[in-house]
């Protein structure tokens, strides 16, 4: 206890020794067992065959999916992929290489924006819940925009609040330039919310706040000129190439996008709060006191940090739970502003814990009880039976219930189920009485789920949405003449046999690339398919079951089921 209750009082010591401890001890749970997973259709197939092929094409600035035009997001998770496949290699872990470390890289400047508010020891909590909240770890696992977003949005909002802190002093350029770097960077990265969100979080801080005068010591002019020359050129050249891209870009994937329902991601304006309670834990329950303390101190000058990371929740927060299109991940940037703000209420009570109870004892509790659902999901079949016999109205609904839930084995859901539990009763103990000994047991039983989940949870779920078995498949029994087929977009179908495919049926996020030019002979209709099928050339299918039964009795000749693998079926007209 003495470390906890002690550690970090100096402001100016233990920076190199702290951040090459954070870089080694999260390295674990962020890089193991990387490439052991297969690539997770849709969204991992996509953003590792787009950079495979910008690697074949040699074309760096128009983005293909499928061998088609493919405008939703910018480039630069395209370009860092691409550069980790060379280094890596044509595989998982150089796929999946570039998120995860913008994840390390997120606990690291966290380290760093959390040290600048608040001292060292805050700086430690705040990093060591960023790393183990489960939501945010996982995610960064799986290649997604949102982890690279999440990074260079992070470094921008923390440039601007440090050197804010700084206000006056000499040592004000590279904070305030790093600022216009990394909102280009996440410009670069997701589109206009790369811009959009820092400076709506920065306009909001200073009217509150009441600190116009940081506009003269911003560095605007050369700042906003550092911004669009790393942003514009990508920009200018894939307009002059492509003259249907800024309408399809910037009208299309931001106002329609935020507007509308066009993309079928419609949730519910609150969808988002469980999503944040779930993702964060075990973290979550001291979100409310952390942000209601750091608002409630916004008057006094130290508390002008804590309620910039307040409103810089909140604004982001809000833009997405008005928005008409939400995704999970897409709050991931507001994990190292929570995480900040816990980890100062943490510090304020790291001797007696008092104003911590009820979080405390709520998150205890919630441990406890995910402990025993994942012992209980352990023998799913027989709960499940038992329960038919007490509510017989209900048998279907039990029965697609277990027929559509993630295969978990027994060892894998007991060892889980353990970890939750013993992590809860330890965290109970030491709930209202010592807040230092709790944040322990929190951080250890955390940081062995990252540990243990990827090997015993995720490649479970993973071979429920992976196309790798049956493209390795199909690779090994096509001859020359074979095509390929996919029932929409599986681009984890063309990434693993490196070439084209034809899709049919839903095209979804490839139905923009298939209208430019001649695409038609690669995007059958149903009729066209049913000629194919019935015609001279080998097709090896890759589809869904609920689309097999759907087209079974047109399918003539009559199938040969070749493989299945999950949710997916391979089949062949021969």
């Amino acid at each position: 206890m003495k470390d906890l209750k002690f550690v970090g009082r100096s402001s100016a010591d233990g920076w190199l020794r702290d951040l090459l401890i954070l870089l080694f001890l999260f390295s674990f749970p962020f890089f193991q067992y990387l490439g052991g997973l297969p690539l997770i259709d849709p969204d991992e197939g996509r953003y590792a065959e787009i950079p495979r092929e910008m690697l074949e094409s040699l074309d760096f600035i128009t983005p293909t999916l499928n061998y088609v035009k493919y405008f939703e997001k910018p480039p630069l998770l395209y370009w860092i992929n691409a550069a980790s496949l060379k280094l890596f290699g044509m595989n998982e872990f150089g796929a999946r290489f570039p998120s995860a470390l913008c994840g390390l890289l997120t606990v690291i400047a966290t380290y760093i924006i959390a040290r600048r508010l608040y001292g060292r020891r805050t700086a430690l909590l705040a990093s060591v819940i960023l790393g183990t909240s489960i939501g945010f770890v996982l995610q960064s696992r799986i290649i997604l925009t949102d982890m690279l977003l999440t990074f260079t949005l992070t470094g921008a909002l923390g440039a601007f609040i440090i050197a804010a802190q700084r206000e006056g002093k000499r040592s004000q350029e590279l904070p305030y330039f790093s600022l216009y770097f990394f909102s280009a960077l996440a410009t670069l990265a997701k589109g206009l919310i790369g811009i959009v969100f820092p400076a709506g979080i920065i306009f909001w801080y200073l009217l509150i706040s009441k600190r116009w005068r940081l506009l003269k010591e911003m560095r605007i002019l050369p700042g906003v000129l550092l911004f669009f020359a790393l942003t514009a050129p990508w920009f200018v050249m894939v307009s002059l190439r492509n003259p249907e891209f800024a309408r399809f870009f910037f009208i299309h994937e931001h106002f329609e996008r935020f507007t509308s329902s066009v993309h079928g991601r419609y949730q519910p304006i609150w969808f988002f709060v469980p999503v944040l309670f779930a993702t964060m834990l075990p973290w979550s329950c001291y979100i409310p006191s952390a942000v209601a303390r750091a608002w409630k101190n916004r008057h006094f000058e130290e508390g002008k940090g804590g309620m910039f990371l307040v409103i810089w929740i909140v604004v982001i927060f809000l833009f997405f739970s008005k928005s008409n299109s939400k995704l999970i991940p897409y709050i991931l940037p507001i994990f190292p502003p929570l995480a900040i703000l816990i980890a100062n209420r943490f510090d304020a009570f790291i001797d007696s814990g008092r104003e911590l109870k009820f979080a405390s004892i709520l998150t205890s509790l919630i441990l406890i009880a995910l402990g025993a659902a994942f012992v209980g999901y352990a023998y799913l079949p027989e709960i499940v039976s038992h329960c038919i016999k007490i509510m017989p109205s209900q048998s279907d609904a039990l029965q697609r219930f277990v027929a559509n839930a993630p295969l978990l084995g027994v060892f894998a859901s007991m060892t889980i189920g353990i970890v939750f539990l013993i992590q809860g009763v330890a965290s109970f103990t030491f709930s209202g009485r010592n807040a230092g000994l709790q944040f322990l047991m929190l951080f250890i039983g955390s940081f062995l789920l990252m540990l243990l989940l990827p090997r015993l949870m995720l490649g479970t779920i993973a071979a429920t949405e992976t196309s790798r078995a049956l493209a390795l498949k199909a690779g090994e029994v096509a001859s020359a003449n074979s095509r390929m087929v996919t029932f929409g977009p599986l681009q984890g179908v063309s990434w693993y046999l490196k070439q084209r495919v034809l899709v049919t049926g839903e095209l979804d996020e490839l139905t923009f690339g298939s209208s430019q030019g001649e695409q038609k002979e690669w995007f059958p209709d149903q009729g066209e398919f049913l000629k194919l099928w019935g015609g001279k050339e080998h097709l090896l299918v890759f589809l869904k079951k609920r689309e097999l039964d759907q087209i079974l009795s047109k399918l003539a000749p009559e199938p040969i089921v070749l493989g299945t693998s999950g949710r997916l079926f391979l089949i062949s007209n021969r």
